[in-house]
């Protein structure tokens, strides 16, 4: 992978993306951020139909979740189970909509997303596997996951610190509904484009670390890194899920920091 060093963040673009309220909104954002990834993909000699757009509609209302699946979204990312599962109770007439969990998961919450999620991209610890695999078996259910790995190294985010991800990669074939697909991560929330570019590299770097080791069934086939403020430079270095929210639904109400980790409890995206 040839790295790009000219792409910047856009993390501090808060208030550049108007609320979609239109099927012709969500049409056009979604086409220029399928645009914006086409061109991150010419930069770095990669095809565009290797990166998977994975809108985000966090605390966005139900109406806009409409909207959005009738201009194509056949699966929406959310970072608390709670809003996911509200959601999902609600827009189960939508039978082809799909619903991956983003954010931190506690435990005890292991029974809500065994019902209805199809992903669930932060899986960080052997606990929340276990309880996981023992919800998803009683429901009859499997479930597409992403362990999620701490690059940046700071204390706020939640993830495995890198060094510990081989090992717990090699307990996961033990639970037989989790379909292991790859790694995610946050990169640091920075203008500094080559400081938020180091935790990518991390990334891919590890990820092609533990194929050499990984256990049968194991795929680590995915990267999932990325959001609207800097997909572009997560594509570049081999992204190949981006999480994208506001440059599609339209900024939330707070700055990017105030969803940071660090800042508060959920993630930007």
């Amino acid at each position: 992978m040839s790295t790009v060093t000219g792409t910047q963040t856009r993390h501090d673009e808060h208030g550049r993306y108007p609320e979609a309220t239109t099927i012709e909104d969500f049409r056009r954002n979604l086409a220029c951020v399928q645009a914006r990834i086409a061109a991150a993909c010419y930069r770095a000699g990669r095809d565009p139909a290797e990166v998977r757009l994975l809108p985000v509609s966090k605390t966005k209302p139900e109406v806009s979740l409409r909207l959005a699946h009738a201009a194509g979204c056949r699966m929406l990312g959310e970072n608390k189970v709670q809003e996911a599962y509200r959601k999902w109770e609600t827009l189960q007439h939508l039978t082809d909509l799909r619903w991956s969990v983003i954010g931190h998961l506690q435990t005890n919450k292991a029974k809500l997303m065994a019902r209805f999620a199809t992903e669930f991209q932060a899986l960080d610890s052997l606990r929340l596997a276990e309880a996981l695999d023992r919800r998803l078996q009683s429901e009859g259910r499997s479930l597409d996951v992403f362990v999620q790995v701490n690059t940046s190294g700071e204390a706020s985010k939640y993830g495995l610190s890198p060094e510990d991800v081989p090992a717990f990669v090699q307990a996961l074939p033990a639970f037989s509904a989790l379909r292991v697909r790859g790694l995610m991560t946050l990169a640091l929330f920075s203008s500094e484009a080559e400081r938020v570019r180091r935790c990518f590299i991390l990334l891919r770097g590890l990820r092609a670390q533990l194929r050499q080791s990984a256990p049968a069934g194991i795929a680590l086939d995915e990267l999932s890194m990325g959001m609207s403020g800097d997909f572009e430079i997560a594509i570049e270095e081999g992204a190949t899920v981006v999480r994208v929210g506001q440059a599609i639904f339209g900024a939330r109400p707070m700055p990017d920091s105030h969803y940071w980790p660090g800042e508060s409890s959920t993630e930007a995206s």
